[in-house]
C-alpha cells in the first residue's frame, strides 16, 4: 500500500496521471491502476477525474495534507544515508523557464554531472509560475519579482541581463529603423502571450523615462515555449522581436539580425535558484548548491 499511496501523492500534486507521469517517469496506467487499487482498499474516493483535470475530493485532500510531510520526512531520513558516500547520490528535480534552460544552465548542467557522477538531473521547463513542491520538484529558477514565499533563494547565472529588440536588416531597410520606442506601433512585431492569456509588454528605459508599448504584429507565440519560432521569424524579416540579449546574441553578432533601440534596452537582475527552507535540504540540491555558489556562503 505504501508505494501506491506514493503514486496518489504524486497525481494529486501534479494535477493529472499523464503530468505525473512525465516527472516521476512510471507510465500514467500504471499510476491509474496505483489509485483504484488504493481506492478499493480505503472504501472511498480520493480523486475526481475527468477529460480535462484531476482533482483530490475531500478525502483525498485531508489524506494528501498528512501524507505529504510524512513522505518528506522518509525522504529526508533515506537521504542521511548520503551522508556515507563518497560522493552525493539521487535524483535532483529542477522546475525552470524556458529561457534558463536555454541560457543558464547549459554552462552549469555538464560539469556539474561530471562533478557528481551519482546524481540524476531532470529539467522541466515550465514558464508558468508553479509551485515546485506541488509539482514535485526539489527547487526551481525564477526571477526576483516571481519568487514565492517561505522560499529561500541563491543566485544563479548572470547577475545582470537586458532585453533586446532587434530585426532583420532587409526587414528595416523596407520599413526604416526606429528611432523612439513609441515609433514601434507603426512596426510588425512578434509579440508574445503567457500561459495565463497575458501578452508580453514591451518596456524600454533611457535617463530616467520608462516607456511601455503593447506592439501589434502578424505573428503571436507562447511566450518561452515557441520562443525559437518567433527568432525565426525574426531571422526571415517577419517583423521586430524583443528578446533577452543573450538569446538574441549569436545572430546579433553574425549580422543576420540588426539590434534597435539599444541605447533603451531594460536591465534587469538575473535569476534565483529557489527551494523550500522549512524541509531538510536533499543531498542532491545541497551539492548544486555548493556547485553554483558564487560568493562561498549559500543561506541554510
Amino acid at each position: 500500500m505504501l508505494e501506491d499511496l506514493n503514486h496518489f501523492v504524486w497525481v494529486a500534486r501534479a494535477g493529472g496521471f499523464r503530468e505525473a507521469s512525465r516527472l516521476n517517469q512510471t507510465s500514467a496506467s500504471a499510476l491509474s491502476d496505483a489509485v483504484r487499487r488504493l481506492e478499493a482498499k480505503l472504501g472511498v474516493r480520493l480523486l475526481h477525474r475527468s477529460t480535462r483535470s484531476v482533482v483530490p475530493t475531500e478525502a483525498g485532500q485531508r489524506l494528501l495534507a498528512r501524507l505529504t510531510p510524512a513522505f518528506d520526512e522518509i525522504r529526508s531520513s533515506l537521504d542521511v544515508i548520503n551522508g556515507f558516500r563518497d560522493s552525493p547520490a539521487g535524483t535532483l528535480r529542477l522546475n525552470v523557464p524556458v529561457s534558463a534552460a536555454r541560457l543558464v544552465l547549459p554552462a552549469i548542467v555538464p560539469r556539474f554531472l561530471a562533478a557528481y557522477p551519482d546524481i540524476r538531473l531532470e529539467i522541466v521547463a515550465d514558464d508558468s509560475f508553479v509551485d515546485v513542491v506541488s509539482a514535485g520538484c526539489d527547487a526551481g529558477i525564477r526571477y526576483d519579482e516571481r519568487l514565492e514565499q517561505d522560499m529561500i533563494a541563491v543566485p544563479i547565472g548572470p547577475r545582470t541581463q537586458r532585453f533586446a529588440t532587434a530585426a532583420a536588416p532587409f526587414y528595416l531597410d523596407g520599413r526604416g529603423r526606429p528611432e523612439h520606442p513609441r515609433d514601434l506601433l507603426g512596426h510588425a512585431c512578434i509579440q508574445g502571450r503567457f500561459s495565463s492569456g497575458a501578452m508580453t509588454t514591451w518596456e524600454y528605459e533611457r535617463e530616467g523615462e520608462v516607456v511601455r508599448v503593447e506592439p501589434g504584429g502578424p505573428l503571436v507565440v507562447s511566450a518561452g515555449a515557441a520562443t525559437d519560432l518567433a527568432v525565426d521569424a525574426a531571422l526571415s524579416g517577419t517583423g521586430v522581436i524583443s528578446l533577452f540579449e543573450d538569446w538574441l546574441r549569436p545572430h546579433l553578432d553574425s549580422g543576420r539580425l540588426e539590434a534597435v533601440l539599444e541605447p533603451w534596452w531594460p536591465r534587469f537582475t538575473g535569476p534565483f535558484l529557489y527551494y523550500p527552507g522549512r524541509r531538510l535540504v536533499p543531498a542532491p540540491l545541497r551539492a548544486f548548491l555548493d556547485f553554483i555558489k558564487l560568493d562561498g556562503s549559500v543561506p541554510t
